[in-house]
């Protein structure tokens, strides 16, 4: 256990607490029965069920089948019904108002624009079409007595050859909605490096962007994503872990680049479901996410792709608190530490965390101590 107090949350209060969510990609995370209410209103017949429930039991295991041409073909599914303006607006709208319903207060959710271009729209039209959801959830969400801020990260796919236009894309559309950019795709075989004039223009232009880095292909991507490329935070890097050396005898010793990562505090948008299906990690007590809380990294708890591993945020903290004993204090520094890394400015990340975070976690803790002073009260009236 981390912290020295017992206020091990259950899985009530892991709902309700304001989490932050750094990385969520929007194909990633569609409710099933909209996938076959979409397929059917398009025409497209390649789903695999056309039963909501049997699809997304079909979408986890998939995912967890360990073939990734099964995984990949998870993706062309949800991808093949985001292909209109209507649609795209749906599924950005939901999902806010899916993730608001979980307790996230602030996301960030990433899309690949030149994924949805196949039934004519343009890059700009998927963008504000995109944007125009998020704003429509975000005013369900308020409907609905939850509050949730979701800004939008472009990414461009590491295998072809979009980036820098992609890039391009995300500045122009940075006060209207867009935060940041991205690549992701397959790292082996396709370095960051290769779309180094988008990272160069983006330095340029003073705007942010993460990188997926240190996943699947280990300290190498890290390196060029942090070296080369000058990325503001870690899609995942989960491999750092590689760099840590921890003796017998309990002894943590970290190589140059894990030394780096930590002193420069650079955020690491850790994903502990979605890298157990990777083969990231073999167990919830194994995830690299344990030593690196202990070691204090700039850690981050994500969801990835909350269909494809069946999670929500606050499934992600209930395995972690069941497995690792974490308190509301453990959640509420993870939680700090993704608002501090956000891509907005910074009085805002500070109003979300003095305003909404710290005293969402005081008002659960307090639910603690009363309920505490309750059970303590009780067994001394039966003893007298």
């Amino acid at each position: 256990m981390t912290s020295q107090t017992l206020n091990v949350p259950g899985p009530d209060q892991i709902r309700r607490a304001p989490k932050v969510l750094l990385h969520d990609h929007l194909d990633g995370g569609l409710r099933p029965g909209t996938i076959v209410e979409l397929a059917l209103s398009q025409g497209y017949e390649a789903l695999p069920e056309t039963e909501p429930d049997k699809l997304g039991i079909w979408f986890r295991e998939a995912a967890d089948s360990g073939s990734l041409e099964r995984y990949l073909e998870t993706f062309a599914h949800t991808c093949a019904v985001m292909q209109t303006r209507d649609a795209l607006f749906r599924v950005a709208a939901e999902c806010a108002e899916d993730l608001a319903e979980d307790g996230v207060v602030y996301a960030e959710v990433r899309y690949a624009p030149e994924q949805h271009l196949t039934a004519g729209l343009s890059l700009e039209e998927v963008v504000e079409a995109v944007n125009e959801g998020f704003r429509e959830g975000e005013r369900r969400a308020r409907a609905n007595g939850h509050r949730i801020r979701v800004g939008a990260l472009l990414t461009a796919m590491r295998h072809a050859a979009r980036a820098l236009e992609i890039a391009e894309l995300a500045n122009r559309y940075r006060d209207l909605g867009v935060v940041g950019f991205d690549i992701a795709g397959a790292e082996a075989g396709y370095p960051p490096t290769r779309h180094l004039d988008a990272f160069e223009y983006l330095k340029r232009e003073n705007n942010h962007f993460t990188i997926h880095a240190g996943e699947a292909f280990g300290l190498p991507s890290i390196w060029q994503a942090l070296q080369w490329c000058g990325a503001d935070r870690l899609g995942h890097g989960v491999r750092i872990i590689d760099d840590i050396e921890v003796a017998d005898d309990g002894t943590v010793t970290l190589g140059r680049l894990a030394s780096y990562v930590r002193d420069k505090r650079i955020p690491l948008e850790l994903c502990p479901t979605s890298n157990l299906q990777t083969g990231a990690a073999a167990s919830y007590a194994e995830h690299p996410i344990g030593l690196l809380r202990k070691l204090h990294f700039r850690v981050t708890v994500n969801t990835d792709n909350r269909l494809m591993s069946g999670t929500s945020m606050s499934r992600e903290f209930e395995r972690l608190t069941e497995t690792f004993g974490y308190t509301l204090d453990d959640m509420q520094w993870f939680t700090v530490n993704a608002m501090k890394s956000a891509f907005i400015p910074f009085d805002e990340r500070l109003a979300m965390i003095n305003d909404v975070v710290k005293p969402g976690y005081a008002e659960l803790k307090s639910e603690w101590l009363f309920r505490q002073t309750a059970v303590t009260s009780a067994s001394s009236s039966l003893a007298g």
